[in-house]
């Protein structure tokens, strides 16, 4: 009898514990759904005031704040007057952070970007004047305008997030991220930029004309103050808010198979048809976060193939280079990618 009432109390035990677990994990869940929904909240408003000063480029912006979240860096490529300067002096006022502008043109030195040592005559002694990269936003205007020994002095800005000037190493701010714009290549005057340098832009963003539609608002909103620079665009989100949702990513749930298909898809590239020289192991990296961001933006806690496949052109389009073939056919790098995800079947979750 005692036995008998012994396992009794010990498989109530063992259902009390049973019970604490699930309501842990439940409690878990909705606060992980909390954190979701304000961060849905904020990257909204982000977005609405962005938009105060950029009419229309929704896939864009929504791309820019994908990089925001992972620390990325993006190219912007297009035309000039398409609203480059003003998405990124959007994002700058949004967050009240630090924003500088580089013009690259073909006499600039590296110096002027990262900044140079001077001799103080009246003090006898050298000091430091930092160039326009300190900053917590970098404009790098028309950056293939500069020839590469230029342009590289951003590498290790981009990649360590600190500068070396003299010997001596300075570290910057967070948040750190460059957005450089480059112009179509077939433009007279352009340095294409160097494969190590592609490397360190997390995405290739391309920016289009607008629509019919886009394009007539932008008229009409030429002349009200409520547009373009003198829109009212006050502070949305404050540095510590944007250092939560940065950490918030690392909660985002994606399945091992999307990770795999992500991974599949960047080694195809390395033995496509059309396909001179593949991704490497960076881009998979920069796949898989920019899936989690863009499912945080969204406003989901999980992410499926879906968000995979929307980021595979801005990712890989910037890190793969075409056969002399494919470039005579007159294919580009998104028909090429556009193949590749006909071909690599996605899972079933």
């Amino acid at each position: 009898m005692t036995s008998n009432n012994t396992e009794s109390g010990s498989d109530l035990d063992l259902n009390l514990n049973d019970l604490e677990k699930t309501n842990d994990a439940s409690n878990s869940d909705d606060s992980l759904s909390s954190k979701i929904e304000y961060a849905r909240q904020q990257l909204d408003q982000l977005k609405k005031n962005i938009s105060k000063a950029l009419i229309g480029q929704y896939s864009v912006v929504e791309q820019t704040l994908v990089a925001l979240l992972c620390g990325g860096h993006v190219l912007l490529e297009g035309v000039p007057g398409l609203g480059k300067t003003l998405l990124v002096q959007a994002v700058a006022k949004s967050l009240s952070v630090d924003f500088s502008r580089i013009q690259f043109t073909p006499d600039l030195m590296p110096a002027d970007v990262t900044g140079h040592a001077l001799f103080d005559m009246k003090n006898q002694e050298f000091t430091t004047r930092k160039g326009p990269v300190f900053t917590n936003l970098l404009l790098a205007d028309e950056i293939n305008r500069a020839p590469a020994k230029t342009q590289a002095a951003l590498l290790e800005v981009m990649q360590e997030r600190q500068v070396t000037i003299e010997g001596e190493s300075f570290l910057l701010d967070a948040p750190f991220m460059v957005l450089a714009t480059q112009n179509p290549l077939e433009q007279e005057g352009t340095y294409p930029l160097p494969e190590a340098q592609l490397d360190r832009f997390m995405f290739n963003v391309m920016i289009d004309y607008p629509t019919e539609e886009e394009e007539l608002n932008i008229v009409e909103a030429a002349g009200s103050v409520e547009q373009g620079l003198n829109s009212p665009i006050l502070p949305c989100m404050d540095r510590e808010t944007l250092s939560d949702l940065q950490a918030l990513l690392n909660e985002i749930v994606i399945d091992h198979q999307v990770v795999s298909y992500a991974v599949e898809l960047v080694r195809a590239t390395r033995d496509f048809s059309g396909i001179r020289q593949g991704a490497g192991p960076r881009a998979s990296i920069s796949l898989v976060r920019a899936a989690r961001a863009l499912a945080l933006v969204r406003g989901r806690a999980y992410v499926t193939p879906e968000e995979i496949k929307q980021m595979v052109l801005p990712v890989l389009r910037h890190r793969i280079f075409l056969s002399a073939e494919a470039e005579l056919e007159g294919l580009d790098s998104d028909r090429l990618l556009v193949r590749l995800l006909e071909q690599v079947p996605a899972p079933r979750l």
